[in-house]
């Protein structure tokens, strides 16, 4: 009997000790969470409880917005270089994020004692100029081919011609026949002609040259040296071109010294 009556003791003993830890806890707790804002340590019953103090904030740099300059910048490009319906033929879009701005259509400054006009191709810089005034041009980039490079001075623009016919020259049948000798005959106009869209077709002195400014089915070749062919632009520039341009104005081809003399 007496066992039991300490067995009993020892219980309600240890279960009062629990209930008073419990009663200190949540004593305690309100007064932690009242601290958050507060550096002065919170006092219970004779005990001293310590509370963290707020962590810093680190200040966050305000985002900074997008730029977007190319975008805004090359938008008017985009409808300049926009794919063309030509009375039928689909003349593809020229993606303009993947071209360098120097070979896009522009003005620019233009020094030249050549009148109004004049077109002025400079095939070691792979650009051609109309003439404008107040000492102002458009500036197109051209594709320069061998045949580009061998012809310099003064011309006239004889021809005009809308989806040109192409033929292949002797030489370039020689030296791919593989490639060229299919179209010894000629090949009709159309957006894979390499003569693309348009071709203005150069005489001096009633003269046939044999030099070409037209489009071309391969845009990616512009503002590059070619293997072939003359001056070649993108087509949406040679229809630009031919539309500023009459039958009869004067074309005048830089040679190596004169080049990269005008622009500034």
């Amino acid at each position: 009997m007496k066992d039991i009556t300490v067995t009993i003791t020892s219980h309600i003993k240890n279960y009062t000790g629990n209930m008073a830890g419990r009663l200190l806890v949540l004593g305690v707790l309100p007064l932690l969470l009242a601290a958050c804002n507060t550096t002065k340590p919170a006092t219970t019953a004779g005990a001293t409880v310590a509370v963290p103090l707020t962590a810093p904030v680190t200040p966050v740099e305000a985002a900074k917005p997008k730029e977007e300059p190319k975008t805004v910048e090359l938008s008017g490009y985009e409808k300049m270089y926009a794919a063309v319906n030509d009375n039928g033929k689909i003349i593809p879009a020229i993606d303009v994020f993947k071209v360098e701005k120097r070979n896009l259509r522009q003005e620019v400054n233009y020094k030249t004692s050549h009148p109004v006009g004049t077109v002025i191709v400079d095939p070691y810089k792979r650009h051609l100029y109309l003439v404008m005034p107040n000492d102002r041009a458009m500036r197109y980039a051209v594709g320069v081919g061998r045949a580009g490079l061998a012809f310099s001075g003064t011309a006239d623009i004889a021809r005009k011609a809308s989806w040109p016919r192409w033929t292949p020259t002797q030489n370039m049948i020689k030296r791919n026949p593989e490639h060229y000798a299919k179209y010894a005959s000629g090949l009709e106009g159309g957006v894979s002609n390499p003569l693309g869209a348009r071709a203005l077709y150069l005489h001096r002195n009633g003269q046939d040259t044999l030099y070409r400014i037209h489009g071309t089915n391969q845009p990616w070749t512009v503002g590059k040296a070619a293997s072939s062919g003359c001056i070649r632009l993108f087509n949406q520039d040679i229809l630009d071109l031919h539309k500023r341009v009459p039958a009869g104005s004067k074309v005048v081809v830089l040679n190596q010294q004169e080049s990269g003399k005008g622009e500034f």
